[in-house]
C-alpha cells in the first residue's frame, strides 16, 4: 500500500513539474540579440567579433564563405562570441558585401549586413615599426597650448600649387622658417598637393620620391627651428574635397590610404612639431555626407596610425565640412575614430562675411563685393559697398566661433582655425575702393577682431599668407598694417 502511496505521489509531482516547466516555456519571452548590425572591412582583410545571446538554440547562414569565415555557426542558449574573419584581400575593384542571418528556434532572427572595400592600389605600408612615444608625449590639449603660445600662420599658394613657388616667388627655405619666428610665428600650417601634380604613377596612387624628400626637407626646417608645422592633402583639385558621396567613396578612400601610408612613413621620425592634417575644405551638407566624411578622416588616421613609430602617437587633425564654422558645429555631432584617445584636433576656416574677404575681382550671383566692414568703418563717399548687419558683422563671427567653442573646445577637444585673411584692396587690376582710408580701416578691424575672437574663444588662428603680408624672397614684411593687426588680435 506504501510503495502504491509513494509511486502514485512521485507520479503526480512528476506531473506538476512538467507542467509547470511547460508553462514557464510558453510564457518565455524569445530573445535574440546581435552585438552589431554591420561590420566593415579594409580592402586588406581582417578580423572582427560579433556576440550572439539568445534563450534558444540558433544557427547562422553565410552566403559568403568564399570570403567570410565564421568561428561558429550554431549554439546553444546563453552569449557566444563568432569571429568574423574577410580572409583575403578584396580585389574585385568594387565593395563586396553579404548578408548573413542568425535564426533561432525560438522563432526569431537577426541579419548582419558585412562590406569590404576594394583593392584598387598597392598598399604602401611595407615597413611599419614599433609604436614609439619619444616626443610625441603631448595630447591634444596639451599640444594646443604649446602651440598657443605664438601666432600661427601659413605658407599658402606655395607647395599647394601645381609647382612650388608658381604662384608665389620663391621657395620655401631655412631662411623663410627662421624669418617668420623671428617675427612671432611660431606655428605654420603648409598645404600640400599630392594627387594633382605629384603622383609619379597614377594608375598606383605613387607619390614622387623626390615631391616627398622635398616636404620631407622643409618640416625639416621647420622641426629644427621649434615651429610647429602642419602638413595636409590640400584642395588638389578636389580629388575627396568635392567627393564626399557614396559613389565615390571606394576610390576616395583608396587614395586617401595609399597617399597618407607614404606621406606618414616618409615623415615618421619627425617629433610632436609635426600635425598632420586630413584634407582642407570638404564639401559635406548634410548628416549621410558628414557620416562618410568621417570615414575618410578614419581612413586616414588608420594610415598613420598603421605605419607605427611616432606616428603611432602622433595629434592629427580633421576638418568639418565644408570647414565651415556652423556646419561644423551642427553636422560634426562625433569626431571619427582613433585607436589613440584625445591626439585629434578639428580644423574651420572662417571668411565672413565673404564680400569683403573673397571677392575681389568683382560681384558674384551669390553676393557683392564689400569694402568697408565694421565698426565705424563706413563710407560716405561709396554707401554702396558697405557692409550691411546682414552680410555678415562682428556678431555673425562671433556666434560662428561660440558654437565651435561650445561644441568643441569646451568638450576638451582643441580647434584650429586653418585660415582667414581679410585682403588689402590695392591690386589696380581689380576694382579698387574709392574710400581707402575706410577700407583700409576695415582691413585692419577684421583681421584684429577674427584673430581676437579666435584666441578668446580657444581656437588657434593660422592667416592665409600669401605673400601679400610678407616678401618671403627677401624675408621682409610688406604690409606692416596687416602684421600690427595680427599682433594687435593675438595682444588683446
Amino acid at each position: 500500500m506504501k510503495k502504491n502511496y509513494f509511486f502514485r505521489s512521485v507520479v503526480f509531482l512528476t506531473a506538476i513539474i512538467i507542467l509547470f516547466a511547460c508553462k514557464k516555456a510558453k510564457n518565455m519571452t524569445p530573445e535574440l540579440t546581435v552585438s552589431v548590425s554591420t561590420m566593415s572591412f579594409a580592402p586588406e582583410g581582417g578580423s572582427q567579433d560579433i556576440t550572439v545571446t539568445s534563450n534558444a538554440a540558433w544557427s547562422v547562414s553565410n552566403p559568403a564563405s568564399s570570403w567570410l569565415q565564421l568561428s561558429a555557426t550554431s549554439g546553444n542558449s546563453g552569449s557566444t562570441v563568432i569571429h568574423v574573419t574577410a580572409t583575403s584581400p578584396n580585389g574585385t575593384g568594387a565593395t563586396q558585401s553579404a548578408i548573413f542571418e542568425i535564426s533561432a528556434s525560438n522563432g526569431q532572427a537577426r541579419r548582419v549586413t558585412v562590406t569590404q572595400a576594394p583593392t584598387i592600389y598597392p598598399g604602401y605600408n611595407t615597413s611599419p615599426i614599433a609604436p614609439d612615444m619619444t616626443g610625441v608625449t603631448s595630447n591634444a590639449v596639451q599640444l594646443a597650448a604649446k602651440m598657443a603660445t605664438g601666432m600661427g600662420m601659413n605658407f599658402g599658394n606655395t607647395m599647394d600649387s601645381p609647382n612650388e613657388g608658381d604662384w608665389v616667388s620663391g621657395k620655401i627655405t631655412d631662411a623663410q622658417v627662421k624669418f617668420v619666428k623671428q617675427i612671432g610665428f611660431t606655428a605654420v600650417r603648409i598645404p600640400c598637393n599630392w594627387v594633382w601634380t605629384h603622383l609619379s604613377d597614377r594608375s598606383k596612387a605613387t607619390i614622387d620620391p623626390a615631391w616627398l624628400a622635398r616636404v620631407k626637407q622643409v618640416v625639416g626646417y621647420c622641426v629644427a627651428n621649434g615651429v610647429y608645422v602642419i602638413i595636409n592633402a590640400h584642395a588638389d583639385l578636389g580629388w575627396l574635397e568635392q567627393n564626399v558621396n557614396a559613389t565615390k567613396k571606394d576610390s576616395v578612400n583608396a587614395m586617401q590610404k595609399a597617399i597618407w601610408e607614404q606621406i606618414a612613413t616618409t615623415l615618421r621620425d619627425f617629433d610632436e612639431h609635426l600635425l598632420f592634417a586630413s584634407t582642407n575644405e570638404p564639401q559635406a551638407d548634410n548628416a549621410e555626407q558628414m557620416a562618410i566624411l568621417n570615414g575618410y578622416h578614419e581612413t586616414f588616421i588608420n594610415a598613420v596610425r598603421s605605419t607605427g613609430g611616432r606616428n603611432s602617437y602622433r595629434v592629427l587633425v580633421v576638418q568639418g565640412p565644408h570647414a565651415d564654422p556652423t556646419k561644423t558645429a551642427t553636422l560634426m555631432t562625433s569626431l571619427p575614430t582613433d585607436p589613440v584617445p584625445n591626439k585629434l584636433m578639428v580644423e574651420v576656416h572662417d571668411y565672413t562675411p565673404a564680400g569683403f574677404t573673397i571677392l575681389t575681382d568683382g560681384d558674384a550671383s551669390w553676393g557683392n563685393m564689400i569694402y568697408y566692414w565694421g565698426a565705424g568703418n563706413v563710407s560716405t563717399i561709396e554707401p554702396s559697398r558697405n557692409a550691411t548687419p546682414g552680410s555678415g558683422d562682428e556678431s555673425a563671427i562671433t556666434t560662428e566661433l561660440q558654437g565651435i567653442k561650445q561644441n568643441f573646445v569646451d568638450k576638451g577637444i582643441p580647434v584650429i582655425l586653418g585660415e582667414y585673411a581679410a585682403p588689402r584692396r590695392n591690386n589696380p587690376n581689380e576694382p579698387m575702393p574709392k574710400d581707402t582710408l575706410v577700407s583700409n580701416r576695415s582691413v585692419d578691424y577684421w583681421n584684429t577682431f577674427m584673430t581676437k575672437t579666435a584666441k578668446t574663444d580657444g581656437l588657434l588662428p593660422f592667416y592665409w599668407e600669401v605673400g601679400n603680408m610678407l616678401d618671403r624672397a627677401n624675408n621682409v614684411v610688406i604690409d606692416q598694417r596687416t602684421y600690427n593687426a595680427l599682433v594687435a588680435g593675438y595682444k588683446q
